[in-house]
């Protein structure tokens, strides 16, 4: 029987053409792309924020690093919200903080002060680049190890982290901008600073970590209004609020080093401690 005496049947024919139609490419939803969006505004503000050194805008760099600060917050809540995770959103937020918190900082203060001792303050803005991305490489290589931690420990830091690293090295910036030159802008001040808040990145020391902080029911109201006392006075003195508050970071490092120590011992000890025997069962 020839095609002409039997045609295909249009259903038929239609289901043909459906199937040769190449496949439709999956677009990802802004949802899944706003992470890495706030990422890559995060890798920005520390790039200009070198280029705000470059041209001796020192407020403006600083704020600029701020600003980088916010953004690293709020990449990694958000993707969590939205269940946006990915490797390779992991992977460039740990090269966009390298950037921010370990090169742009470096750099800042090489042009403002370290540039003055030459050769020994390009060693000690090279070291604070290179803790940076140490910190960060050892903080990828932990990551499946983090079920291993006890209880306690996912309320500290190991080190100084990135951003608050950055902070500290600026400190004696934020000090100048607001007590004025001639007392913490000489490069034998800055230089051991740098090297300091190096070794406190890649360091083992505990310190304190706000993610697991839970604040009582009867608190609230009193941490709300510390919050905006500190707004109000970020507002009318940022230079002296800053330094206030970079200092007391340092003050609460021995104190974390102490409480994580006293936590560590409570455990050890009971682990040691054999569990209760049961009762003999009656007849």
């Amino acid at each position: 029987m020839s095609s002409e005496e039997n045609p295909p049947r249009a259903g038929h024919h239609r289901h043909r053409v459906r199937r040769l139609r190449p496949p439709r490419l999956k677009g990802l939803s802004i949802n899944k792309l706003l992470p890495n969006m706030l990422t890559m505004l995060n890798l920005a503000s520390g790039m200009t924020a070198i280029r705000f050194a470059m041209e001796g805008k020192w407020q403006e760099a600083v704020i600029a690093i701020a600003v980088a600060a916010v953004f690293d917050m709020l990449d990694g809540r958000i993707a969590r919200m939205l269940n946006a995770q990915s490797k390779f959103g992991e992977e460039l937020d740990s090269l966009s903080d390298v950037v921010s918190f370990g090169v742009a900082p470096a750099m800042i203060l090489y042009l403002w002060s370290l540039d003055d001792a030459r050769t020994l303050g390009w060693m000690a803005a090279l070291l604070m680049g290179v803790c940076a991305a140490l910190r960060l490489a050892r903080f990828n290589t932990m990551l499946g190890a983090a079920a291993e931690k006890p209880a306690f420990a996912y309320n500290y830091f190991t080190g100084v982290p990135a951003p608050a690293g950055a902070f500290l090295a600026l400190l004696p910036l934020i000090a100048t901008l607001e007590a004025g030159p001639g007392w913490f802008d000489s490069p034998w001040i800055v230089a051991p600073w740098t090297v300091a808040v190096a070794g406190l990145m890649i360091s083992a020391v505990p310190t304190f970590s706000m993610k697991g902080l839970r604040i009582p029911q009867r608190y609230v109201v009193f941490v709300l209004l510390g919050v905006g006392a500190i707004a109000a006075a970020l507002v009318s003195a940022p230079w002296m609020t800053l330094s206030v508050v970079g200092l007391a970071y340092i003050i609460s490092i021995p104190f974390s080093a102490r409480r994580y120590k006293e936590l560590a011992e409570a455990a050890a000890i009971l682990q040691e401690v054999p569990p209760t025997a049961e009762p003999d069962a009656k007849d």
